[in-house]
């Protein structure tokens, strides 16, 4: 008996790790096992460290870059505390680089929902099978492209001798493009080199982002919810008012945030397809490179991220993410 409880054991024993280090790693194991806490820590601070170092840090850095100035007589920084940055802010040139830019974003959103909630509820409702693989695959086979190869692209289908404007040309509809372009302030020679171009080509990169989650919000609602609209006697559009939108808000406000905050950080779009005039992405690059004025270019950065957060305030004031 006492040999085969030696067989038994001697086996076991070899398994058990050996030396100081082995010795370490089970009581450390057999801890961790004991208390979940434990592990559920060590698996979410050295991510958590990162983020609060890497990510917060550098916002905290740019926060306190902002409030110093530059000396008009050295060039040099400043860094006595003071407003006086993000009162320049206030000035003509700069407050209507802000108000332009705030408007780009608010108009690309707006249209990006308008197109990507049929698309979104079309996919949601009636697409099966294979037709649902080719919704997705039509809807992110763009974002698997370079951003700068679509946007390249995009400036040669809006130029002069474009695609664009050959389609407009042979349909014999010039004078309507040219009457567009016309226009004061969305206008200009040709749609690459106008605010109209750029518009059309944040609408064409952003648009997925607000196609997927108007998508899956869409996808939630159950079809019992409309048969029930439709029994008590409810109008196609009052089914759509009093019960789908309501239920797919969630959906459009997370890719409205999407669309509006990519929008008002961008700088590439501006600088490629636009006229001259500048956004608040431009702007950040403009004066932390060329002029060197770090301090205000640290205050047009915090513009889009307090323009955020009194946006994802006010959504959540009014119940928007109550859903999610």
């Amino acid at each position: 008996m006492k040999a085969e409880a030696a067989g038994r054991d001697g086996p076991l024993s070899t398994r058990r790790p050996s030396g100081l280090p082995g010795r370490v790693l089970e009581r450390l194991s057999d801890g961790l096992w004991r208390s979940p806490r434990a592990l559920i820590l060590l698996l979410v601070v050295p991510p958590a460290l990162w983020l609060g170092i890497v990510y917060l840090g550098s916002l905290f850095a740019l926060l306190a870059q902002s409030f110093f100035s530059i000396d008009e007589f050295s060039g040099m920084i400043d860094r006595e505390l003071t407003l006086r940055t993000y009162a320049e802010l206030l000035r003509p040139a700069n407050l209507d680089i802000i108000v332009r830019t705030v408007t780009m974003a608010a108009s690309v959103t707006i249209a990006a929902a308008i197109i990507g909630f049929p698309v979104a509820f079309y996919a949601a409702r009636f697409a099966r099978g294979h037709w649902k693989a080719l919704f997705y695959l039509g809807v992110m086979l763009p974002l698997w492209s370079s951003y700068l190869v679509k946007v390249y692209a995009w400036k040669l289908i809006l130029a002069k001798e474009g695609i664009l404007n050959w389609l407009f040309e042979t349909l014999h509809l010039s004078w309507l493009l040219n009457a567009w372009l016309a226009l004061p302030g969305i206008g200009g020679h040709s749609l690459s080199v106008s605010w109209t171009g750029t518009f059309l080509v944040f609408l064409y990169v952003w648009l997925p982002f607000m196609i997927l989650p108007v998508q899956a919000a869409l996808e939630r609602i159950p079809a019992s919810v409309l048969e029930a609209s439709s029994d008590l006697g409810a109008h196609p559009w009052q089914t759509f008012r009093q019960v789908v939108l309501p239920l797919a808000l969630p959906g459009l406000i997370a890719g409205s945030i999407f669309t509006f905050s990519l929008t008002l950080g961008d700088y590439i779009v501006p600088q490629i397809v636009g006229t001259s005039a500048r956004m608040i992405g431009q702007a950040v690059y403009q004066f932390q490179g060329t002029a060197g004025n770090i301090p205000l270019a640290a205050a047009f950065a915090v513009v889009p991220i307090a323009i955020m957060g009194l946006y994802l305030w006010v959504a959540k004031r009014k119940g928007a993410f109550d859903a999610l």
